[in-house]
């Protein structure tokens, strides 16, 4: 879950000085170690990086988008602190023998922001519009695999599978459910539903200013209940340096930080610790290099190892995250039963990167620079305004340069750099990241069926053999099979080298110790799981004209 705000400095700070002596209250130095009683209010503040694209994370795709759009809509189902399967707008689920048809029983007297009744319609209407060819979304093909749908009542909604699917329960948790007596009419891609959302969960959409801040209110109409903080405020600042001034100076509760600021900055300050607490936990997710395959050179799988070769991982850990992170060699978070330990990351090894172009053909030209046919290898890196993911490339293109490849860096505001590039394909090698489900299924990211506008196979990769080992994937229930065909996978992937798995970063959440309910030690879903939980007393708030 991700908070923010951003008006309070820029509009409020000015009067604080007439009216209440703006700054931190001193009693919260003395007072934020003390035992409060969970109570209503307060409004809490974060920063994100990237704007929301939309809030229908069925068409956005993107993590801005979702972050904000999990605190409005539901899901069918959701995971529990255990990573276990919990019940949300369903109440229960029961799978058939044959392991291909599951029947949600949908929860009696729940509600939409609006006052309108939510049922199984709803959940029908979401199902069809995310498996309707019209609906530009990466996210179609796990539902397109339900052959027939149904609903017997306002309460029940059945979903039968041509075959079993083993990711079947963990899709239900990812599909947020919209309202139908909102969308039927409207088309989803262009709707202004997208700005202006009704959701079910414990927050509404209070306003959206672009390129300032997303503004959150409780919802009345929760079918969770009632969360303890009143207001969720997201503001949308692109420059993390510019953030933890913010964090510092008090005016954000919490934000992602960086390694150097966690391994270097808080321990050498007392007065931060004093009043952030920081939190650290390795992520369902990993940064890598990514080519684009099918433009020259990046379609010689030769080409592809040799940087692969070129780049040490080490080095970008160390100097990029301090040693708060983890190698890979497999699209899968280690420590889970997916990660194939027998596979090892590429070794930096420059004499074997440039045996390798040399076989592909490649020389070194009298500038030294890697040369074939008279074209030098010469390409741009692409990547978001995000300083690790920059430290990162310069760090590759320091090493490739080492070796005679001529890389130039490109660094792009996220919205542009998703629509303007990664949809039109319009680009050489980017630096990005990918954050992963629980299940182990990738059909979404790897399966050549799925390179269309939009989708998540913008790399343009294609691989028979991957592409039967994902669709067997979904279909295996057997837990010891499934993963035999996923360590498959990833050895396949890690010889075709679509990719240079860079690194797998720890998360780290700096957040005012003013917010309270956090649990020590995180819970296996992480800090964020019971933010609905969190809550501020009312002495640590802040000094403000009004608490929404």
């Amino acid at each position: 879950m991700y908070y923010k705000n951003i008006k309070l400095n820029l509009f409020i700070l000015p009067l604080c000085l007439l009216l209440i002596g703006c700054g931190q209250d001193k009693s919260f130095e003395s007072n934020h170690q003390n035992n409060y009683e969970k109570e209503d209010g307060g409004r809490l503040i974060n920063a994100m990086t990237g704007e929301p694209s939309n809030l229908i994370a069925m068409i956005a795709g993107d993590s801005a988008s979702s972050a904000i759009a999990n605190n409005i809509f539901n899901s069918l189902l959701k995971y529990d602190e255990s990573l276990n399967y919990a019940p949300e707008i369903a109440e229960s689920w029961d799978i058939s023998n044959n392991q291909k048809t599951i029947t949600f029983k949908i929860r009696e007297g729940l509600y939409w922001a609006d006052g309108e009744k939510l049922t199984s319609k709803d959940v029908m209407f979401s199902w069809k519009l995310v498996t309707d060819p019209n609906t530009r979304t990466p996210y179609a093909s796990d539902y397109q695999l339900v052959k027939k749908a149904s609903t017997p009542d306002l309460y029940t909604f059945i979903v039968t599978y041509e075959e079993s699917y083993a990711p079947a329960l963990d899709t239900w948790t990812s599909l947020h459910i919209l309202p139908e007596h909102l969308l039927k009419n409207e088309d989803v891609n262009s709707t202004y539903f997208s700005r202006k959302p009704v959701g079910s969960n414990y927050y509404k959409l209070d306003n959206w200013k672009s390129g300032q801040q997303v503004s959150l209110t409780r919802n009345s109409f929760s079918i969770n209940g009632k969360a303890n903080i009143n207001n969720l405020v997201s503001r949308i600042i692109p420059d993390t340096s510019s953030q933890f001034l913010e964090l510092t100076a008090d005016n954000i509760d919490l934000m992602n930080i960086n390694p150097i600021q966690y391994q270097r900055v808080f321990p050498s300050r007392k007065d931060l610790q004093d009043k952030i607490g920081l939190y650290k936990e390795l992520g369902n997710g990993y940064t890598y290099l990514g080519f684009n395959l099918k433009k020259e050179p990046f379609n010689d799988k030769r080409v592809r190892k040799a940087l692969n070769f070129a780049i040490d991982k080490n080095e970008i850990i160390k100097g990029v995250l301090l040693g708060l992170g983890e190698p890979l060699s497999s699209p899968y978070k280690p420590g889970t039963r997916w990660n194939n330990t027998k596979l090892k990351p590429y070794p930096y090894d420059s004499n074997r990167a440039l045996a390798l172009l040399n076989e592909a053909g490649y020389k070194k030209n009298n500038n030294g620079l890697l040369e074939k046919d008279g074209k030098v290898l010469r390409f741009e890196i692409l990547t978001n305004q995000n300083k690790q993911r920059e430290m990162t490339a310069v760090i590759v293109q320091r090493r490739l340069k080492e070796i005679g490849v001529d890389v130039s860096i490109r660094v792009i505001e996220w919205a542009s750099f998703i629509n303007q590039f990664i949809k039109t394909g319009d680009f050489d090698v980017v630096v990005l990241g990918w954050s992963l489900s629980l299940d182990p299924d990738q059909f979404n990211i790897w399966h050549s069926t799925q390179q269309g506008p939009g989708q998540f196979n913008f790399l343009g990769y294609e691989n028979k053999r991957v592409d039967t080992l994902l669709e067997k994937g979904r279909l295996e229930l057997d837990i010891s099979k499934r993963e035999k065909i996923y360590h498959e996978f990833s050895d396949i992937l890690l010889d075709d080298s679509p990719i240079v798995y860079l690194y797998a970063g720890y998360g780290l959440s700096a957040i005012n110790k003013r917010v309270r309910g956090i649990k020590r030690p995180s819970p296996p879903a992480g800090i964020y799981h019971n933010s609905y939980d969190w809550f501020i007393p009312k002495t640590l708030r802040r000094n403000e004209i009004s608490d929404i």
